[in-house]
C-alpha cells in the first residue's frame, strides 16, 4: 500500500478539535464492566507496587534488618525490573494483554512466598530474601507495562481521552495513599506485610482472566456485533 502522506490528503484537514464525550459515559451501558475491570487491574498492580516502592525499606529494617542491606535490597528490586518490563511488553504482544497481567502478577507469587519466608530461613535468610526480590521485581513491578495499555484499551478511540486519565487517577487513592497508611503499623511483621502484597496481587492476577476480555489495540473490532454485558 502507498503510504499516507499529508499532501495527498489535501487541503479537506479538519482544523476544529474533536469534542470528548462526558465521563458519565465511562459508566454507561457496555461500558462500566471494563470500565472496572481495567481499573481493578491497575489498582492490584499498583497496590503490590507501591507497598514496595514506599514501605520495602522501613519494612526491613523494622523486621531487623541492616540498613544497608534494605537499601541494597530495594536497588535490587528496581533493578530487576529494568529487563522485567522489556520482557513484559514483549510478551503481552504474543500472548495479550490479559495473560500477560496474569502472569506478572501470578508470577511474583513465589517470589513474595520467599520474602514472606525468608525470616525462618535460618542462615539462608538473605539467599532466599535477593531471590525473591528478584523474582518480584521481574514480574509484579513490571507488570505496568501491561496494565498501563490494558486499562486505555478497555475504551473505545473516542472515549479513550476520558477513560484512560479517569481510570489511572481513580486508581491511585486506593493504591499510593490508603493501602501504605493502613500497611505503616504493620511494616513490623512479615507475615501480615509480604501476606498482604501476596493476596492482593493473587487476586488481581485473575480479574482480567474472569471478568475482562481480550483487546489487542482494536476496541471497535474486538466488540462489534457483541452484545454490551454491562
Amino acid at each position: 500500500m502507498p503510504q499516507l502522506t499529508v499532501a495527498a490528503r489535501g487541503d479537506n484537514l479538519p482544523t476544529a478539535r474533536e469534542r470528548l464525550p462526558p465521563y458519565w459515559a465511562l459508566f454507561g451501558r457496555g461500558h462500566l464492566r471494563w470500565t472496572t475491570v481495567g481499573i481493578l487491574s491497575g489498582v492490584c498492580a499498583g497496590t503490590a507496587g507501591f507497598l514496595i516502592h514506599m514501605l520495602l525499606p522501613k519494612a526491613l529494617v523494622n523486621q531487623g534488618t541492616a540498613v544497608t542491606f534494605s537499601f541494597g535490597l530495594s536497588s535490587l528490586v528496581y533493578f530487576a525490573s529494568i529487563p522485567g518490563k522489556g520482557f513484559t511488553e514483549f510478551l503481552m504482544e504474543i500472548i495479550g494483554r490479559r495473560w500477560t497481567i496474569a502472569y506478572a502478577l501470578a508470577g511474583s507469587l513465589p517470589g513474595l512466598f520467599l520474602m514472606l519466608m525468608s525470616h525462618r530461613a535460618g542462615q539462608y535468610a538473605t539467599g532466599v530474601m535477593v531471590a525473591g526480590a528478584l523474582i518480584t521485581g521481574f514480574t509484579v513491578l513490571s507488570a505496568f507495562a501491561a496494565t498501563r495499555v490494558y486499562l486505555s484499551e478497555q475504551f473505545p478511540t473516542a472515549l479513550r481521552g476520558r477513560g484512560q486519565p479517569f481510570g489511572a487517577s481513580f486508581g491511585r487513592p486506593f493504591a499510593g495513599v490508603l493501602a501504605p497508611l493502613l500497611m505503616v503499623p504493620h511494616t513490623g511483621s512479615p507475615t501480615i506485610f509480604f501476606g498482604t502484597i501476596f493476596v492482593v496481587v493473587a487476586i488481581g492476577a485473575f480479574i482480567p482472566l474472569v471478568f475482562g476480555r481480550e483487546t489487542v489495540g482494536q476496541l471497535e473490532v474486538v466488540t462489534e456485533g457483541v452484545p454490551a454485558l454491562a
